[in-house]
């Protein structure tokens, strides 16, 4: 395996990446039944070019998702990482973003559920810390479903900070909180926006939270203590997206 390489697995996750023309796929590893079903996919254009295929079974493949405990589906791919976008480009050539900030967001499964939603629902990017976003974890990848491929993830070295200079290039920025005072559906979403949301454990560094221009809450039943993040995450980026397809 290169250096700057790494194995993803499962169906989505290698065809997406193999659609990708930014991405470097080195190796593939398929199954005679995957070979097929790329084919049956993409008929009109052939996804292996300039691709280096091994056929395996499936309990060959078996050794690339064990640890894991997940299913590889009878595709495997070795890829190298993609070139990382820079906060400070993007934003000069976007109006009226949605971004989302992770603040202490460290599961992978998570992670791939909410890059999942975010793209599913037009968010324009993603902010995390680069120590916290697990960059070559196949859980991600699964979890994601092909769909990191199609969204610019921000890594950056401090949170704080970034939402310091993006509140000065006028971003808002809205704090999700289960004790915040207002409900996230009475805000108008208009202009640049950061969707700020702590972990699942201990919710937003307190230290953090203090660059929210407004703390919202999602509205639940009482019964329920909280959601699971990434369907906070879901449930947020559909609103949004139904508000700015209306305006």
């Amino acid at each position: 395996m290169n250096k700057s390489s790494f194995f993803i697995i499962g169906q989505h996750a290698v065809l997406e990446a193999l659609k990708n023309p930014k991405r470097k796929v080195l190796n593939v590893f398929l199954t005679e039944e995957s070979k097929k079903n790329i084919h049956r996919k993409s008929p009109n254009k052939n996804l292996l070019n300039d691709v280096k295929v091994y056929y395996k079974t499936k309990k060959e493949l078996d050794k690339y998702s064990t640890k894991e405990n997940l299913l590889h589906q009878g595709y495997v791919a070795e890829i190298e990482h993609l070139e990382k976008p820079t906060l400070k480009d993007f934003i000069k050539k976007k109006n009226n973003s949605t971004l989302v900030c992770l603040d202490g967001v460290t599961d992978p499964r998570n992670i791939g559920a909410l890059i999942r939603s975010a793209v599913s629902f037009d968010i324009d990017g993603i902010i995390i810390k680069e120590r916290n976003f697990p960059s070559e974890s196949k859980l991600m990848y699964k979890a994601a479903s092909g769909s990191i491929e199609y969204i610019s993830i921000f890594e950056v070295s401090n949170i704080n900070s970034t939402l310091k200079n993006l509140k000065d290039k006028n971003f808002w920025v809205y704090g999700f909180d289960g004790n915040g005072d207002k409900n996230f559906t009475d805000i108008k979403w208009e202009g640049n926006s950061i969707l700020l949301f702590g972990s699942e454990g201990s919710g937003l560094h307190k230290h953090t939270s203090k660059y929210a221009d407004f703390l919202v809450k999602i509205d639940i039943n009482k019964n329920v203590e909280s959601l699971n993040i990434s369907n906070s995450a879901a449930i947020v980026f559909h609103h949004i997206s139904f508000i700015k397809k209306k305006s």
